[in-house]
């Protein structure tokens, strides 16, 4: 009997190095889930749109609460290397927050993206949930990450969080894709509601939830 391939393989050219003992309880990442899918400072409706601001500022809010993350990514097999995998929407990419998890003497690792699941899932049953066809593919990187180059993409050549990316990052929790032309012209007409989106999350870093 023929077994399916998976959708998504984990590639390791791509993929960071982790720390395994670096790690939060399964209670602590589904109080983290929780916050974040309930939160009105992210927009999950809206699962085309900004997932790297998302992610963004969630790692941001982990950092500064002292809480170990990383970013989990998947890309169609096409738009990586030209093959023939595809993902949901036709998207050629996709971000989320993942958490390290202890359980059972080992670290497993769990995908914060309520987007796409109303609860936690392991990084390979996401990637497989987002894809449309075989072959994909998913990695780790390091959640001080933004987004990969426009050229080609190597394992340390991604662009680190920086001022500019930032402010992306809020436009993007506002709705706003700040880096589009349309998204551009904007922010002429909604710079309160980007300054309200900051205030919060400023809030937010100050006064972690209890977990």
């Amino acid at each position: 009997m023929h077994t399916p391939l998976p959708k998504s393989f984990f590639h390791v050219p791509l993929s960071d190095a982790t720390d395994p003992n670096k790690n939060i309880t399964r209670d602590t990442a589904q109080k983290i889930f929780d916050f974040f899918s309930t939160s009105n400072l992210f927009r999950w409706g809206d699962a085309n749109n900004d997932c790297e601001d998302r992610a963004n500022a969630i790692c941001m809010l982990l950092d500064e609460w002292n809480i170990p993350n990383y970013k989990g990514w998947v890309f169609s097999g096409y738009f990586l290397n030209k093959g023939t995998g595809t993902l949901n929407n036709a998207w050629n990419y996709h971000v989320a927050v993942l958490l390290p998890v202890g359980e059972n003497n080992q670290t497993n690792y769990y995908i914060v993206d309520p987007a796409t699941s109303d609860h936690l899932v392991s990084l390979d049953e996401w990637a497989a949930l987002v894809s449309e066809t075989s072959e994909n593919y998913h990695f780790i990187k390091l959640g001080g990450y933004y987004i990969f180059p426009s050229g080609n993409i190597d394992k340390d050549n991604w662009h680190k969080r920086d001022k500019r990316n930032y402010r992306w990052t809020m436009q993007g929790l506002s709705g706003i894709n700040g880096v589009s032309a349309i998204g551009r012209a904007q922010l002429a007409f909604c710079k309160y509601r980007v300054k309200k989106t900051e205030m919060e999350f400023k809030r937010l870093l100050n006064t972690p939830p209890e977990l």
